[in-house]
């Protein structure tokens, strides 16, 4: 049976019989409407919202039958959380969890001039014309309402919320020239009880915890709407109160979202706690949920028909109908506001799905890069200003040559000082100075403000990150080593990376995100500190890689890297190779080859996206490579030379996504052979992508040399199944060699022989 009209039935007879649900035990000394802050007016509005976010479930379903609709999830049983956007301010940013139509309906009748019903059935219709997402998703956002899209709350948006709220107090201390939030603003992050269970969630919680525990600030309101279920898993009775009322540093409430009244005074208590202590606080909602979880889902073959019905009985609409009679509000009141929403709610869905929807792929991939923003202009630091930070030391210093992570440093000091919008965070980065020492005195120089050392988590420095690019800071965030990245992946990839997308261009969180990482380090670490895999960002659309090998290349592309997050409002992983952070020779001990004198700010040409190193004019074999690579096919680029004769280039790629695919082509295009070096594994590595750009647009014939598909081991093997400079040589060779000699397929891999 179509519950779905059944509990609509249900209302309507019971409001007009009077057979209406007492209050739970719960709210029995709960505050009256007027002691809660409401007006009758008020909790009629909040009503309002609440039939709204009801109807748009029903008219949502009715479309998806007809095949003109896309329905995902309601909202029905959570229509509790119209009181709590009535208890926070329009302008307090909100992350919402997928049930929460009634807020953003509640919050829309806030602000002036919004058409949220509209708004949200185009998105139901996946119609272009859908304010937020322009018909990519069915999300729930607005960024008049100050609510960014998430396209899935299985916690995932919890570390972004602590970073937003932490960027709070740092904005209020030092103001981004794009700040977005108030200074006494407050973040809502919502969410269901079977979400709490997740790492994620208990990542965030965590560092919550972590943070307030020392007296940062941290404005944040988590709101958990524990309806009992996740999908079929039921939540055990008493969990979420057991595992989150005694978290150190977060504040603890409980209320029932069936009642407006008491979900509207214990939320409004803990908002304003929040905003005047700036200390986190949980939210404990309980509520219902109605016609299952999704879609086609059926409760039926999970729950009894006992407890259905017995859910229905409790509808929230039936709760806040007693509520408007007990306080003056007639019955035929009541039900004239809810048919005349439904006959609403029914006209404008009819004309939700009259608007266009998407069709070609461009259209679809327009968001996926952010629009560019107006910044002020670039402030070169004065002379004295740079020499007053560095000290005389460090700029007698960068009039010699210096190695790979010293450039990084200074070009991070260089970078501190032009924006001071700029802000570094990870572990051991700040007093430490990082595990290479890169972000060494950083933390002297700008202070724990701008140089932030966090607990050990992913998830939360990433977090971190996206939540300070929400509030118009440029970000740095540090993961210590490659593989550390695989405990946050998703952070990039379903958080970072989707929000401009799915926001049609409205939202960004720009960054550029430090990535110390890949092989060839001597005896340490094994597989876990010497990673070979990039695969996991390679396939993320819109993030873009840089993999610099020299000094002057970082510290170009890392101005570049900047720049492109705070006027292009992009995300940059940049990876930098471990091994070569401390390399000085190229070819021979103490040749120096390998290191430059530092480049100060406006003296270096530009270093751009797209663009990559050529090192020779060679046209016998053009040796495509980046990272370790490029250092170990310089010293073959010699050996080949000076023993058998071959004149070749090097194609340094530097940017790895998106491949600079024109500029490589032009660069290789004077050669007669191509030999791609990767020492990421043969499979899924940047060689997969470049075998197939040859064989798609160029004539020349190409091969490749990478690493085996294999971990990375400890010690003496240390490079045992990466490409070696012997290794490099020969497989040149072989691929010059005549007609009669040649490799029978010259474009299988070659296999790496060991290091030397």
């Amino acid at each position: 049976m179509d519950r779905t009209e059944i509990v609509h039935e249900n209302f309507l007879r019971r409001v007009a019989a009077g057979d209406l649900p007492t209050p739970s035990a719960v709210v029995s000394a709960a505050p009256s409407p007027g002691g809660a802050g409401l007006s009758t007016a008020e909790l009629v509005e909040i009503f309002r919202a609440q039939v709204a976010s009801r109807h748009l479930d029903r008219a949502a379903r009715r479309l998806r039958a007809r095949d003109e609709g896309y329905y995902t999830i309601g909202s029905s049983g959570h229509e509790g959380m119209a009181a709590i956007a009535a208890a926070c301010r329009p302008t307090d940013m909100a992350l919402l969890h997928y049930r929460d139509a009634a807020f953003q309906l509640a919050r829309a009748a806030q602000v002036p001039g919004q058409h949220a019903l509209l708004d949200m059935l185009l998105g139901f219709a996946a119609s272009a014309d859908d304010p937020i997402s322009g018909g990519r998703h069915k999300v729930l956002g607005s960024k008049a309402l100050f609510i960014p899209p998430q396209t899935s709350t299985i916690a995932s948006h919890l570390p972004k919320a602590v970073g937003i709220a932490y960027s709070i107090g740092l904005a209020k201390r030092r103001p981004p020239e794009h700040q977005a939030l108030a200074d006494d603003g407050i973040v809502i992050c919502t969410f269901g009880d079977a979400s709490v269970n997740h790492s994620t969630a208990q990542g965030a919680f965590n560092t919550a915890g972590w943070t307030a525990y020392q007296g940062i600030p941290l404005p944040l309101v988590f709101v958990c709407e524990d309806n009992g279920l996740g999908i079929s898993v039921k939540t055990p009775p008493g969990w979420i109160e057991a595992t989150m009322s005694n978290r150190p540093g977060i504040d603890y409430a409980r209320c029932d979202g069936l009642d407006i009244v008491d979900t509207h005074a214990v939320t409004s208590e803990a908002a304003e706690r929040v905003r005047r202590t700036r200390r986190p606080a949980f939210v404990h909602m309980a509520c219902v949920r109605l016609f299952g979880h999704a879609g086609a889902d059926a409760p039926s073959a999970y729950l009894s028909s006992q407890r259905i019905e017995a859910d229905e009985a409790n509808d929230p609409l039936l709760h806040s109908a007693r509520i408007l009679i007990e306080h003056g509000v007639t019955a035929d009141d009541v039900l004239r506001v809810y048919n005349d929403i439904d006959e609403v709610v029914q006209r404008t869905a009819e004309e939700a799905i009259t608007h266009a929807r998407l069709g070609a792929a461009d259209e679809v991939m327009a968001s996926i890069v952010p629009p560019t923003r107006p910044c002020a202009p670039t402030r070169p630091p004065s002379p004295e200003e740079r020499a007053a930070t560095f000290g005389p030391s460090d700029m007698l210093a960068m009039t010699k040559p210096q190695h790979l992570g010293r450039m990084i440093n200074w070009a991070l000091t260089d970078l501190m000082l032009e924006h001071p919008e700029v802000v570094i965070a990870g572990e051991d980065v700040g007093v430490k100075g990082g595990v290479y020492g890169v972000t060494q005195h950083l933390h002297r120089r700008f202070g724990a403000a701008r140089v932030i050392d966090t607990l050990l988590d992913e998830q939360s420095i990433l977090g971190l990150a996206i939540g300070l690019a929400h509030n118009g800071f440029v970000p740095i965030p540090e993961i210590q080593f490659l593989a550390y990245v695989h405990n946050a992946e998703d952070q990039l990839r379903g958080e970072a990376a989707t929000l401009p997308f799915f926001s049609d261009g409205q939202f960004a969180n720009p960054m550029v995100v430090r990535i110390p990482g890949l092989g060839y380090q001597r005896g340490f670490g094994g597989h876990f500190h010497n990673d070979n895999s990039l695969a996991v960002l390679r396939d993320i659309p819109g993030l873009i890689i840089a993999c610099p090998s020299t000094g002057p290349d970082a510290v170009g592309m890392l101005r570049e890297g900047v720049r492109l997050a705070r006027e292009e409002q992009r995300i940059v992983v940049f990876v930098e190779p471990i091994a070569l952070y401390m390399v000085r020779d190229l070819h021979a001990p103490d040749d120096g080859l390998w290191t430059a004198p530092y480049p100060p700010p406006g003296t270096a040409a530009p270093l751009p996206l797209g663009s990559v190193g050529v090192h020779g004019d060679g046209a016998d074999l053009a040796i495509v490579t980046y990272g370790n690579g490029h250092h170990l096919s310089r010293r073959a680029q010699r050996v080949l030379r000076d023993e058998h004769g071959l004149a070749c280039r090097v194609v340094d790629l530097r940017w790895l996504a998106p491949l600079p695919a024109e500029a490589v082509l032009a660069a290789t295009d004077p050669c007669a052979a191509v030999l791609i070096v990767d020492e990421c594994r043969l499979t899924g590595s940047q060689s997969e992508a470049l075998m197939a750009l040859f064989a798609e647009r160029s004539a020349t014939r190409p091969a490749r040399l990478c690493a085996h598909d294999s971990f990375i081991a400890t010690g003496p093997a240390y490079a045992a199944t990466l490409p070696s400079v012997e290794a490099i040589v020969d497989a040149a060779r072989q691929l010059t060699r005549p007609p009669a000699r040649r490799l029978a397929d010259p474009t299988a891999p070659l296999r790496p022989n060991p290091a030397s």
